[in-house]
């Protein structure tokens, strides 16, 4: 009985409009909004201003959303790459975000995406006037409501128009705009990648989709109909097919909301390529937890930087597997390899639970790492480390 009643409700959210198909097919987001500035809000960095953004309309009235956006000092005649930032849970738009760009030589924008404003205190940010709606876990009740009164339709298309608004700035090159988000905004960074074909390349911090296996899980079962309807309507995995451009995976071995088996699953989907950095035990957070991975620097200046600038990326794993009782993985680089090592646990059950170890790896000259599997292990993955400790990391292998 409850099998039918899933399955009804599966066949009419595809009787309706996927709400990717919407967000493809309006024109309007690849246009940049209107905006104003938002008075009363001032960074201390003097690049960076304080704007509303004209948003998506809701319940029929006109929206407004906050937004610091800063270009950096342009020479005549050049141009410089951007990116769009987007925040997660009890975040909000954060101007020391934007700061961290400026200073790598981008233009940036950080706008909120919970209908809010930078005042208050973390998770109890004031509601903006002409806000959107509230978003992050509260958006599993909203299904009931029409498709573009729903936050994550809002969301993705803020973070739409802000592309769009960056890439008109004078001195930015539209052609060269990335994006990042973390946590909730990893979350819609999978969804962003789906929908906005623009962005040359996408870095999801912790973020994923699977959610239903997330630690939201319970929560959505709960729901019953309306659950699956939001997994139908909102999660990733029905949008990551759509992504086509590189996308770098940045997360930790025991993330509380996120584990591995929704992050292998998600990255798994997209069509471009992918690069995974699993650190060990990495904390959760905005700040320098998130925002601050070198690899994620590096990353954007291989593909979004231009000239001597442009540098040489990330070290990419071209294989892996397991011999025996050895794990191996092959890569190449354009930067010097200084040390590998392997990663593994040798518990089950909850991911986030689970004891992460590490060993010794490796690095043999034929751009080959080999590491011996303890007894016992469970599940593994490879780490390489760069000359400049950018860590990039194999797909996790569960042992039988």
């Amino acid at each position: 009985m409850a099998f039918a009643i899933v399955a009804m409700l599966v066949s009419s959210v595809h009787a309706e409009t996927h709400p990717l198909e919407v967000i493809r097919a309006d024109q309007s987001l690849l246009v940049a909004p209107k905006i104003t500035p938002a008075e009363g809000f001032t960074s201390p960095d003097p690049r960076i201003r304080a704007i509303y953004m004209e948003g998506k309309p809701l319940d029929g009235k006109p929206t407004r959303v906050f937004a610091w956006m800063g270009v950096p000092k342009v020479e005549a005649g050049k141009k410089v790459p951007a990116m769009v930032l987007v925040h997660g849970g009890g975040g909000t738009a954060f101007d020391k975000w934007v700061t961290l760009w400026l200073d790598r030589g981008y233009a940036a924008i950080a706008m909120d995406n919970c209908g809010q404003v930078p005042s208050g205190t973390y998770g109890k940010w004031k509601r903006a006037e002409q806000g959107g709606p509230m978003g992050w876990d509260a958006s599993f009740n909203q299904t009931d409501a029409p498709l573009k009164d729903q936050w994550g339709y809002h969301a993705v298309c803020d973070a739409m128009l802000a592309n769009s608004l960056i890439g008109a700035q004078e001195g930015v090159d539209p052609n060269r705009v990335g994006l990042t988000g973390i946590s909730w905004g990893g979350y819609l960074t999978c969804l962003i990648s789906g929908a906005d074909a623009r962005f040359k390349l996408a870095v999801p911090v912790y973020g994923c989709g699977f959610i239903d296996e997330c630690t939201w899980s319970k929560k959505v079962a709960a729901l019953g109909e309306k659950g699956q309807k939001w997994l139908e309507l909102w999660d990733p995995k029905g949008w990551l097919k759509q992504a086509k451009m590189p996308m770098l995976w940045v997360t930790g071995t025991n993330d509380f909301a996120y584990p591995f088996s929704a992050l292998q699953k998600s990255y798994m989907l997209p069509a471009g390529e992918r690069s995974l950095c699993i650190r060990l035990r990495m904390k959760h957070g905005h700040g320098g937890a998130g925002e601050n991975p070198a690899e994620i620097a590096t990353f954007a200046d291989s593909i979004l930087k231009e000239g001597d600038s442009k540098g040489p990326g990330l070290a990419k794993v071209t294989g892996h597997g397991r011999d025996a009782g050895t794990a191996w993985a092959t890569f190449t680089s354009r930067t010097a390899i200084k040390s590998a090592e392997l990663l593994y646990t040798k518990d089950t059950g909850e991911w986030q639970k689970r004891n992460w170890l590490t060993a010794p790896a490796k690095i043999g000259d034929d751009y080959r790492v080999t590491a011996i599997l303890p007894e016992g292990a469970t599940v593994y993955y490879l780490n390489i480390n760069d000359e400049h400790d950018n860590v990039i990391s194999s797909e996790h292998e569960v042992v039988p």
